[in-house]
């Protein structure tokens, strides 16, 4: 039983790190006009994502409070493209929110629901 368990905690590890969402994403400009970059990885059998940098409209690398901070987590593959069922963090509003996402290509769109109201952004993969 014991042997089973790893075995399938091992393949889904695999499997988790083959996921076309892994990877370093570009994020539309806010509302400061600043754009960053958010590595999203794999968090055991969940995803999670973290900013990795930011930058501003000449595209020279800024400092800012969310550099390094994780801005998403707990986000389950669903199946087709979509995950779910995380939470998202929403610097601009300093609320966390119900996450999901929808890959498609290179392009993902990443939404934040707090109740009935949702808002998002269409990311381009940088790798």
């Amino acid at each position: 039983m014991r042997v089973a368990f790893v075995f399938s905690a091992l393949l889904g590890s695999a499997a988790m790190a083959a996921d076309p969402v892994i990877g370093l994403w570009k994020t539309e400009p806010d509302r400061k006009m600043l754009t960053s970059h958010i590595e999203i990885r794999a968090c055991a059998t969940k995803f999670c994502g973290r900013v990795r940098e930011a930058f501003d409209i000449y595209g020279a690398s800024v400092k800012t409070r969310n550099v390094g901070r994780e801005l998403f987590w707990d986000v389950e593959p669903l199946g087709g493209g979509r995950y779910g069922n995380g939470r998202v963090f929403v610097p601009l509003l300093n609320v966390e929110a119900k996450a999901s996402l929808e890959l498609k290509g290179d392009m993902l769109k990443v939404t934040g629901c707090k109740g009935l109201v949702c808002d998002g952004q269409t990311w381009v993969r940088l790798k």
